[in-house]
């Protein structure tokens, strides 16, 4: 017997329109669309013995009529905290700790959800105190075009990041009980580093990275 084949089509015009692929949104809005498929597939299969039939299988899922409570909030949320040190010479900034709780309902896969909650928290440090692009005013063009002048934050740079996750599925929103995680890990990062820095030093720097030049300008550091 052949091996059973899927085919997922995505795009068809057929289908009728779809939430935007960003914002953290497309887990929670086709997620329950795609168990409601499996389940009629496995049924299907049920149906035939639990073999596939050499012609296949196909089954459609529509969720129009699968409402959800109108007025539950459908967003991720989480806190970041930070603890720095700054250099009183030189006013460098060393992020020691980042911590991040979150909540995003029922992960899909904890293990690559904690992954994105982590490479995310590296990208938000990064953001904070590295990343700026450069533009030459006389010709208009980026100076750092490339990884060896545009700097990110490399394994030096990162010490103790710690992800944690409050797990709970909320079946109230999403039909699969997840939200969105694309972006939580990094939103709240480079807010965090900045409190932080605020904290240590008195200094608000209000535009992004944090360089040691900015602090310095800002006045000296606390002692």
């Amino acid at each position: 017997m052949p091996p059973a084949r899927v085919t997922i089509q995505i795009g068809r015009s057929g289908y009728g329109p779809a939430a935007v692929a960003g914002g953290s949104a497309g887990t929670a809005s086709w997620g329950g669309s795609v168990r409601k498929a499996c389940a009629a597939l496995r049924a299907r299969v049920g149906e035939h013995g639990g073999a596939v039939p050499a012609d296949g299988l196909e089954v459609t899922a529509d969720t129009t009529d699968d409402q959800l409570p109108p007025d539950r909030a459908r967003h991720s949320y989480g806190a970041h905290f930070c603890a720095v040190r700054v250099d009183a010479d030189t006013c460098q900034v060393r992020v020691d700790r980042l911590l991040g709780v979150f909540a995003y309902g029922h992960p899909l896969n904890a293990r690559t959800a904690h992954s994105q909650l982590v490479g995310g928290m590296v990208m938000g440090i990064s953001m904070a105190l590295c990343e700026q692009t450069v533009i030459d005013p006389g010709l208009g063009m980026f100076v750092n075009h490339d990884l060896a002048q545009y700097h990110v934050a490399a394994n030096a740079d990162i010490r103790g990041v710690e992800a944690h996750s409050l797990e709970r599925a909320d079946d109230d929103v999403t039909l699969v009980g997840a939200k969105g995680i694309g972006e939580l890990g990094i939103v709240g990062a480079a807010a965090a580093v900045g409190n932080a820095v605020f904290h240590a030093t008195g200094v608000r720097v209000r535009d992004l990275p944090i360089t040691p030049e900015k602090v310095r300008a800002g006045g000296p550091p606390r002692p």
